[in-house]
């Protein structure tokens, strides 16, 4: 079971990335998928949601920026990053969740800085 992160990046503020997910080893299309992040020196805290159904949740500072998908097909997950300021610096993971099993990827840095 793996989750592969993609899209590490030194972005300027007001800039855009992609970040992607790649699943293996697991039915994808079951699995709750999540982006959460970590900045330094605070506690992991969720990014955004996809459920297995399609529903979809954003923390409140990232709403209108973020825009979280998933490509069942190919067992990805994707979270769009528009207009990125410098507090959304962190390092952000890939999550998937179904029932009690929950799976973690590597982590990949994003750095928002002029």
């Amino acid at each position: 079971v793996q989750l592969q992160t993609f899209g590490r990046g030194l972005v300027q503020p007001g800039g855009s990335l992609r970040l992607s997910c790649a699943a293996s080893g697991i039915i994808f299309s079951i699995y709750n998928m999540g982006w959460y992040r970590q900045a330094p020196g605070k506690q992991r805290e969720l990014v955004a949601v996809i459920t297995s159904g399609g529903r979809i949740n954003y923390a409140d500072s990232v709403k209108g920026r973020f825009t979280i998908s998933r490509d069942n097909a190919q067992n990805m997950v994707y979270l769009q990053m528009n207009s990125l300021k410098p507090e959304d610096r962190a390092v952000y993971y890939c999550n998937a969740v179904a029932g009690l099993r929950t799976v973690w990827g590597q982590g990949t840095l994003v750095t928002v800085s002029s």
